[in-house]
């Protein structure tokens, strides 16, 4: 396991268009989520401990502010080889499953998605805004092990913010995590 932290990305940059199955075997584009005021996509996966520490954090946010018009979506682009077998999509389902995840949860396995989104590690964070124009890339909170010692609420603070209209969200942490496996 090698930990990366996410890129530096230009805030402002447009969200890149997909076309991904979900494991309800749907097909999603950046189109079916044209409604959402806030569209938060995170690249994750099945194994890597940092995205199961923050996975019901990612779970209640999208309940919080599922009536505010937020959309989260996760994406899993990690190449699904014997190594991380946990991480293929007949796991991808049945992990949506044991968690009732309230959220699209994608398989990106050609990888084209994460590399055009430079995304690096799981979790990897980007919101956008109504116009699809990145506003936040960083970390949930300050302490991705511990819920209970968490106290900056980073991306719920990015998320009300942005549903606000402002454009200064202020500093952004790199989120951190298991790096993406790639297929070459």
């Amino acid at each position: 396991m090698v930990l990366l932290e996410s890129l530096k990305i230009s805030m402002g940059e447009p969200a890149k268009a997909f076309n991904l199955k979900g494991v309800d075997e749907k097909i999603y584009t950046l189109e079916n989520f044209k409604n959402a005021k806030a569209l938060v996509l995170v690249f994750m996966c099945n194994h890597c401990p940092y995205v199961k520490a923050v996975w019901q954090r990612l779970i209640d946010l999208q309940e919080k502010f599922k009536s505010h018009r937020v959309q989260f979506v996760g994406i899993n682009a990690n190449a699904a080889n014997l190594q991380y077998e946990d991480d293929s999509f007949e796991n991808m389902q049945k992990e949506f499953a044991q968690r009732k995840m309230n959220f699209p949860y994608l398989i990106d396995a050609d990888q084209k998605v994460a590399r055009e989104y430079k995304a690096q590690c799981t979790p990897d964070i980007y919101v956008y805004d109504e116009e699809r124009k990145l506003a936040y890339h960083g970390r949930i909170d300050d302490n991705w092990k511990d819920e209970n010692k968490v106290t900056k609420k980073e991306l719920a603070d990015a998320i009300e913010k942005i549903l606000k209209g402002e454009k200064n969200i202020g500093e952004q942490h790199p989120s951190m995590g298991c790096s993406i496996k790639w297929l070459d």
